[in-house]
């Protein structure tokens, strides 16, 4: 097995972190926080111009065709700019759903349109807060009309398409909805990173269209995010690494007692640790990304142990740059809260860390059972 990224992939992620240090600085992410944007409108309309969106798709569907190797290291510079924009659901969930279990007619009508950013997708599961429960769901669809909630939904407010998990007679469905349609009511929701919107979608006899085999729906979700979990991951293994590299900078030109805070023991074994944790979740993210792209058995468990890693050291990176930073970490002026704020949502949006880890052990116990 070769790890190394290739010469034309490691170009792809160069031209990203450039393209994201001259259109999406910090500045972006905090210009949505604090306003009433839901998303950064003009990243969003960039990133589709540079093919971003459509990295996995064939090009009959108005993609580049890329692949999944390609697509992880542009999620790590899109993590690293804390760029508030709804690329992860609308890539790594709505469009990696298409792809994965659309027909062809429905791949025809969505996924050019998704390609070139005019529709946004999401994927909604959650009925209450806390950690997906797919057998619980109990939105359901009757007569091609779909009747439930779902809270929260990442980006839900300015969603044009969602998946939808819901029940179909005695099992679960996956459901394509127009959100634009008739029967379909949004709320925005407060959210603890403002910079990514969140709300509530209430569906009373919404149109809705089964996605894949009618029935099918856990099996389908639970292959859907272990998917976007790899995905993801890099986007918050991204995240550490920019938070590490900021609190380095800082601790080294600031000084006391005549000398950068950065050369005191205790400082030095505590960016050590971010650090060990970042390469940690790194290379477990490079074999997820691997088993990805080759769509390997190993994905079942290699999609837990990123999950885990990458959320982990993303809180725990924006938690040090915090206390790193001093008084001043807990400021409104300086970033350190975006970061912590960002790595808060993350690390939920397709279920807790502890979630993930319950979930490897079911699979190894299962494995060593068969």
């Amino acid at each position: 097995m070769n790890l190394e990224f290739s010469d034309d992939q490691k170009f792809i992620q160069k031209n990203a972190r450039e393209y994201l240090a001259e259109h999406c600085g910090l500045d972006v992410c905090r210009r949505v926080l604090e306003s009433d944007e839901s998303y950064a409108q003009d990243l969003w309309k960039g990133v589709a111009e540079m093919g971003w969106l459509g990295t996995v798709v064939p090009a009959e569907y108005g993609g580049t065709e890329l692949g999944h190797l390609e697509l992880v290291l542009i999620a790590q510079e899109l993590g690293r700019a804390l760029a508030p924009i709804p690329f992860a659901s609308s890539v790594y969930l709505a469009t990696e759903a298409l792809l994965l279990f659309g027909s062809e007619a429905q791949k025809k009508q969505w996924l050019p349109r998704l390609c070139s950013g005019e529709v946004i997708g999401t994927f909604a599961v959650n009925e209450a807060l806390g950690d997906p429960e797919p057998n619980e769901v109990q939105a359901q669809l009757s007569g091609g009309a779909l009747r439930g909630s779902k809270i929260p939904v990442l980006d839900g407010d300015v969603a044009h398409l969602g998946v939808v998990l819901a029940r179909d007679g005695q099992g679960h469905s996956l459901l394509l909805v127009d959100l634009q349609g008739n029967g379909v009511e949004r709320e925005s929701l407060d959210s603890f990173d403002p910079s990514r919107s969140q709300a509530r979608l209430t569906f009373d006899g919404a149109p809705a269209e089964v996605l894949g085999k009618a029935g099918d729906g856990i099996a389908q979700t639970d292959r859907l995010l272990d998917r976007a979990a790899v995905m993801m991951g890099f986007e918050q293994i991204g995240g550490a690494e920019r938070a590490l590299d900021i609190t380095r900078d800082y601790t080294m030109n600031r000084y006391a007692f005549g000398r950068p805070v950065a050369s005191f023991q205790v400082l030095k074994h505590r960016m050590a640790d971010m650090y060990a944790r970042n390469q940690i979740a790194l290379s477990n993210g490079y074999f997820a990304a691997w088993a990805l792209s080759t769509d390997n058995s190993e994905l079942a468990l290699a999609a837990c142990n990123v999950r885990v890693a990458a959320s982990e050291a993303f809180v725990i990176a924006s938690e040090e740059m915090i206390q790193l930073h001093g008084g001043v970490g807990y400021t409104w002026e300086f970033d350190c809260h975006l970061f912590y704020r960002r790595a808060k949502l993350l690390g939920l949006a397709l279920g807790s860390a502890g979630a993930w880890r319950e979930k490897l052990i079911r699979r190894l116990e299962a494995s060593e059972a068969a």
